[in-house]
């Protein structure tokens, strides 16, 4: 795919070989990454991405070494590189070199890399989803207060289990049985008009665009929730659909086997988010 990427001052067409077998990260996983958006020169809340990178590399004991506006500057001059109607990820990422011992992170080794590359917006259409035995992890079990790559396996393997019986994506409990979240999206659902999203409770990233679907809600006057969430009620929803930075906003059209239409309030989070969207300044 294509794509820029910036390292030690540089910007480079190709991915930068940056790590080896000995470093804390290759090893341990002492990652973490945001990923933001830009869609045709735009890019919508870049700031509040590049700033939640801070705040991830600073939950896993990093030191960082770009402030927030110095990450959002080289994410909008790589964004501007790769031309006006590019559709991108956006992924600025900390990293740690060394450890102090056999497995505690020297955080004066963090070091910084951005890839910006080539990710079409999905297709506006359904995906099939099935709930996963798997759990997210509650913030006294894993750093799930930040964006960090070692919480993505978990997903990752629940995932691969829906797959495995037909779905496309999964939906995993947290460490109380309440549902918290697809395994890399935002969960809301409808029920008599009312759109319904998990209250954010440390056991999963509560996104930048399920925030900003929040706030447009709000000022459309939609009826929404943000509570604790039961499995049953997820069975009886009438509509269900995903909030999140890759996608913006995904129906569910099948899930645990019975199928589901797009429903009005799916479709008025899209209309309302690329909306919103398209009033912000174009970078490119």
């Amino acid at each position: 795919m294509a794509g820029v990427f910036w390292y030690g001052g540089n910007w480079f067409d190709e991915e930068p070989k940056v790590l080896g077998p000995m470093d804390h990260a290759f090893w341990l996983g002492s990652v973490i990454f945001d990923g933001a958006r830009a869609l045709r020169g735009f890019a919508p809340d870049l700031g509040l991405h590049c700033a939640r990178a801070i705040r991830s590399a600073l939950a896993l004991g990093m030191r960082p070494t770009r402030t927030a506006d110095e990450i959002e500057a080289l994410c909008q001059e790589g964004i501007r590189r790769m031309g006006p109607e590019a559709e991108l990820y956006v992924r600025p990422m900390f990293f740690i070199r060394k450890g102090l011992g056999a497995a505690r992170p020297d955080p004066a080794s963090t070091d910084f890399i951005l890839a910006i590359y080539d990710a079409p917006l999905p297709e506006w259409r359904g995906f099939s989803a099935m709930l996963a035995p798997y759990r997210r992890a509650a913030l006294d079990m894993a750093p799930t207060d930040a964006k960090a790559a070692c919480l993505y396996p978990n997903g990752a393997r629940a995932n691969a289990w829906a797959a495995e019986r037909g779905a496309d994506a999964a939906v995993m409990c947290d460490p109380a049985g309440n549902i918290a979240e697809f395994t890399a999206a935002n969960l809301w659902f409808g029920k008599n008009g009312v759109a319904v999203t998990p209250t954010a409770n440390h056991t999963f990233l509560a996104g930048i665009t399920r925030r900003r679907v929040v706030a447009l809600f709000r000022e459309d006057g939609v009826a929404f929730e943000e509570r604790t969430v039961s499995v049953a009620e997820l069975e009886d929803a009438d509509e269900i659909f995903s909030t999140g930075n890759f996608a913006k906003v995904t129906p569910c059209t099948r899930y645990n086997g019975r199928d589901m239409q797009i429903g009005p309030l799916a479709s008025r989070a899209r209309e309302l988010y690329f909306s919103w969207m398209e009033s912000t300044p174009k970078l490119v």
